[in-house]
Formats: structure tokens, C-alpha cells, sequence
């Protein structure tokens, strides 16, 4: 009877977590709001995106170039803003952001390529995980359809992690932000799952039915109302620390009973420390690696311990369920 609740409460969270897709103009930023960026572009478009000269621009663009969108005006940007950086530097002042970012040497067409390859890893490593951890477990096992669809979540969470940073467009942006999103809700089911759910189904499957409704209102008030960065920063943290303190105190109530207690409690405390990165916040190192880069490297060898948690768990569940 779990299994089945289970994976029909994992349908809907699949279903919520596919809606909305609508677009909102990104903040502004010291650099973009600079007169002599903002000339510079301008001057750019007028002389090199029309007519013959535009037809050259696509003419010589490199395909990948062209797939992923680029156009003759982002790279009037992307020129423009290295104009305005030096320019500041050449002053003494701190490098600014662009359009809510720091300024990043493109590769190929990677915006942001340390970020695009820590989450390309993240992915890989959860993906890895995922097949061994379905090839280890019965699946007869209470969390098996759980926790397979928590590692679903995550991987498209980290597939539009590498898009947007690959190439941040409106699309990319909202699909980056509310799948992320999408991950920290189905984070709270699994551990209602795992400290309740098993011996109670009924109120796992309340509480699904909750978090889908808190991930539509978060989805929809981003979406239809106004994309604050602030509000998602606030919903996603709070949610967070939510998730926290209920796996700990799980944790520590049965660290008498359980011997893989630490796995757990080491998962939780890892990804929540490692978010803190977040706040140093510098301009990137050789124009590449920022802090946002950093913290998405620092999570990859945490999905290996997850999944030795995942698969002590589960065959502890096959014996007795807890």
C-alpha cells in the first residue's frame, strides 16, 4: 500500500512540476546601467546588426553559436561589457555586474562555463548513483519509487542548471529557478516519507498534496504577478531550513537504532553548509570560476555519500520497517 501511494503522489509532483513557463525582465545592474555601455551597444547594433554586415555576422557565426541562440546584438553585449570593465579597472574601480551577473569570459558558447561544467558533473554523479542505486535495491523496497523520483527531480534540475548556464535567456532563467525549486519541495515529501510516511501513508500523501499547491502559488505568483528575486531567495531558504532541522532531529532521535544515522545527518549539514558559498559572492577568477561555480563543484562528491545513505536505508527497510 505505500509503494502505491507513493508513486502516485510521485505522478503528481511530476505533473506540478511541469507548469509555467512565462517570462519577466531581469534586474538591472551597475554595468548595464552604465552611459557608456548602454552607448556602446547601441553604436554596435546600429553598425554591425543590419543589412550586408549583419548577413556577414550569421554568415560566419559558428553553428553552436547560432543553436544556442546567439545573436549579432548579444554579442554587441558581450563586447560592450569587456569595453566597460576595462574601463573601470583602467580607473581603479571594482569590476560591476551585468544584468545581475558578474562578467564571464565566454567559452565556445558557454556563458558561465565553470558553473555549465559543475552542473554537468552534478548530474552525471546523480545519474551514476541513480542507475546503481536501481540495480542494488529491490524494488519492493518502501522508498524505491521515492526516492527514484526525488533522483528524476534532481537530474532535470541539473540538466536546466547547465542550459541556463550555458545560455541565460528568460526561458532558461525560470526553468533553472522553479526546477530548483521543484527539488526542495520533493526534498520535504521525501523526508515526510521517510519519518513518517512509512508507518502513517496518509498524512506523506497530505503533504504532498500541500507542496503541490506551495510549488503552483510559488510558480504562478513568479510567474503571472512579479519574478522577485528576493521572495524565491526567502521561499527557497525557509523551505531549506525546514528540510534541515527535520532530518536532524530525525537523525538524532534514532542515532541509537540506526547505525547510518551520520550518513544522513553528514547529507543534510554538507548541502545546506556548502549553499553558504553562495554569500561570498567575488567576481570571477580568471573571469571563470566565481562562487556560485564553486559551490555547484563542492556538491558533487555529495551525491555519492546520498546514495550509500540511500542504499543502507533501503535494505534496513527490506528487514524491518523503522
Amino acid at each position: 500500500m505505500t509503494g502505491r501511494t507513493d508513486s502516485s503522489m510521485t505522478r503528481l509532483m511530476f505533473l506540478a512540476a511541469a507548469v509555467f513557463l512565462l517570462s519577466a525582465p531581469a534586474s538591472a545592474s551597475q554595468g548595464d546601467k552604465e552611459p557608456v555601455y548602454r552607448d556602446c551597444v547601441k553604436q554596435c547594433v546600429r553598425t554591425n546588426c543590419t543589412g550586408a554586415r549583419l548577413r556577414g555576422f550569421q554568415s560566419a557565426q559558428p553553428p553552436y553559436m547560432a543553436l544556442t541562440g546567439w545573436t549579432c546584438r548579444d554579442d554587441c553585449r558581450y563586447q560592450c561589457m569587456w569595453t566597460t570593465v576595462g574601463l573601470y579597472q583602467a580607473e581603479g574601480y571594482s569590476v560591476p555586474q551585468f544584468h545581475g551577473k558578474w562578467p564571464f569570459a565566454r567559452f565556445l558558447c558557454f556563458e558561465e562555463p565553470a558553473s555549465a561544467l559543475a552542473s554537468l558533473l552534478n548530474g552525471l554523479a546523480c545519474l551514476l548513483m541513480l542507475l546503481r542505486y536501481r540495480s542494488a535495491v529491490p524494488r519492493q523496497s518502501p522508498m524505491y519509487h521515492t526516492i527514484t523520483a526525488f533522483s528524476l527531480i534532481s537530474l532535470n534540475a541539473w540538466f536546466w542548471s547547465t542550459v541556463f548556464h550555458t545560455r541565460d535567456t528568460y526561458l532558461t532563467e525560470k526553468m533553472d529557478y522553479f526546477c530548483a525549486s521543484a527539488v526542495i519541495l520533493y526534498s520535504i515529501y521525501l523526508c515526510c516519507v521517510r519519518t513518517l510516511g512509512l508507518r502513517r501513508p496518509a498524512i506523506s500523501s497530505m503533504v504532498g498534496v500541500l507542496l503541490i499547491l506551495a510549488f503552483t502559488s510559488h510558480v504562478s505568483y513568479l510567474t503571472f504577478i512579479s519574478f522577485d528575486y528576493g521572495y524565491n531567495m526567502a521561499a527557497n531558504a525557509t523551505i531549506g531550513m525546514i528540510n534541515l532541522f527535520w532530518w536532524l532531529c530525525w537523525c538524532w532521535l534514532n542515532r541509537r537504532i540506526l547505525p547510518y544515522w551520520w550518513k544522513c545527518g553528514m547529507v543534510v549539514l554538507l548541502l545546506h553548509g556548502l549553499a553558504l558559498l553562495e554569500l561570498l559572492d567575488f567576481p570571477p577568477l580568471f573571469w571563470v570560476l566565481d562562487a556560485h561555480a564553486v559551490w555547484h563543484l563542492s556538491t558533487v562528491p555529495v551525491h555519492f555519500l546520498f546514495y550509500r545513505y540511500t542504499c543502507t536505508a533501503c535494505f534496513t527497510f527490506c528487514l524491518v520497517v523503522i
